[in-house]
C-alpha cells in the first residue's frame, strides 16, 4: 500500500505530511510569525516565507516518517483555493519531485481537504462520517454547508453571500484593536465572559446562506458609540465583547445548520475548516446535537487548521482511484 508525501502551502503555513494508508506517519507544520506585525497575511511574504520553509518542512516530515524518498509512491499537494504565490511554491516543489522520483503527482482541493479530514484515523476504532452526511465548512475565506453524498461528491447546500464566519471573527478583534490572528484571541476571551452582555442583530438571510457584513458593521458601530461615552469602554468589557460576538456568530451558523438537518433528514453533522478550532462552536454544536439526536464529528484540533495531512488523506483515497494529476496543472485562488 502507498507511502504519499501530501504538501500544503495555500495561505501562511508551510506544512508537509507522510500517509501509509490511512495513517499519519507524519504531520509538520511551519508557521509564519511576520505577519502579526502587518495584522494581516501578506502574500507576498507568505510566498517568499514558503520558499524558505519548503525545504526543512519535507525533510523533516519524511524523517519523522522514518522513510526515504525511494520509498514514497506520490505526492499529494494543494492546488487551491488559497493565495497564487503561496499555492505556486508548493506546487513547483511537488511537481520537481514528481518528477525527480518519477512518481504520480495528484492535486487536491483544499477545502474538500478539510472535510475529508474526518477520514483521518489515527486509531483503529475511530469512528468516521458515514455517506451522507452535513458539514459545516468555516475558515477565514469560506462559511458553506455541503451535502457529502461520497468521498468525492459534495453538494454545496448554503453559503455566505458575502463575508465569511472567520473573516467576521478576524475583523472583530481587529476593531477592539486585538493582535493577529484575532479570532482565537476572541475565544480565549470569551471564555471568561457573558454572552448574553451585548445583543447584536443576527441576519435574516433566506434559504440556508449566511451573512456576516451586517453584523461586522453594527459591531463596529456599537463600539464607535460607546467609545465616544467612555474611552475605555473596550478595555473594562473585553470578555464580555468577545462571548457576545462569539455567541452571535455560532448562533448564525448553528441555526443554518440545524435548518439544513431538517431540510435534508440527515443526521450525521460534521464541522471543518480552521474556524472548527473555536470552542463556543464545538460546544454549541455538542449541545445541539444532544438537543437533536445528532452524530456528531469534530475534527482534531490539529486537523482542523491548515496542515498537510487533510491533503495526504485526500491524496490516499485518490490514488486508489488512480486520479493523478498531469504535470501542467496550475494552481487556483478561488472556485
Amino acid at each position: 500500500m502507498p507511502y504519499i508525501l501530501a504538501i500544503e502551502s495555500s495561505c501562511d503555513d508551510t506544512s508537509a505530511a507522510v500517509i501509509h494508508n490511512n495513517k499519519i506517519l507524519s504531520n509538520v507544520i511551519a508557521n509564519q510569525l511576520i505577519h502579526k506585525e502587518f495584522g494581516g497575511v501578506v502574500p507576498e511574504l507568505a510566498s517568499r516565507a514558503h520558499q524558505q520553509n519548503i525545504i526543512p518542512v519535507v525533510d523533516a516530515a519524511i524523517k519523522k516518517a522514518g522513510i526515504s524518498l525511494n520509498e514514497l509512491n506520490a505526492i499529494a499537494f494543494t492546488r487551491g483555493p488559497g493565495l497564487l504565490g503561496s499555492l505556486l511554491v508548493g506546487c513547483s516543489f511537488a511537481k520537481t519531485m514528481s518528477i525527480s522520483l518519477n512518481i504520480p503527482l495528484i492535486e487536491v482541493d483544499h477545502l474538500e481537504a478539510h472535510i475529508l479530514s474526518h477520514f483521518i484515523k489515527d486509531t483503529e476504532n475511530q469512528e468516521v462520517p458515514e455517506f451522507p452526511f452535513l458539514c459545516l465548512l468555516v475558515s477565514g475565506g469560506h462559511t458553506q454547508i455541503i451535502k457529502m453524498n461520497d468521498y468525492f461528491s459534495m453538494e454545496i447546500i448554503g453559503q455566505t453571500i458575502d463575508d465569511a464566519a472567520g473573516e467576521a471573527f478576524d475583523k472583530s478583534a481587529k476593531i477592539m484593536s486585538l493582535p493577529y490572528p484575532g479570532g482565537p484571541l476572541i475565544d480565549k476571551y470569551a471564555k471568561d465572559g457573558n454572552p448574553n452582555a451585548f445583543h447584536f442583530p443576527e441576519p435574516n438571510i433566506p434559504e440556508l446562506n449566511f451573512s456576516f457584513s451586517g453584523l461586522k458593521t453594527s459591531f463596529l458601530y456599537f463600539l464607535r458609540d460607546n467609545l465616544k461615552i467612555n474611552s475605555e469602554f473596550i478595555e473594562q468589557n473585553k470578555n464580555d465583547l468577545c462571548a457576545s460576538i462569539q455567541s452571535t456568530i455560532v448562533s448564525i451558523l448553528i441555526k443554518k445548520l440545524t435548518k439544513a438537518a431538517k431540510q435534508t433528514g440527515i443526521k450525521s453533522i460534521a464541522i471543518a475548516g480552521g474556524v472548527s478550532a473555536n470552542s463556543g462552536l464545538r460546544e454549541r454544536l455538542q449541545q445541539t446535537g444532544i438537543n437533536n439526536d445528532w452524530k456528531i464529528f469534530i475534527p482534531k484540533f490539529e486537523y482542523s487548521t491548515d496542515n498537510a495531512a487533510m491533503i495526504a488523506i485526500v491524496g490516499y483515497y485518490k490514488f486508489l482511484k488512480n486520479d493523478f494529476a498531469n504535470l501542467d496543472a496550475t494552481p487556483y485562488a478561488r472556485h
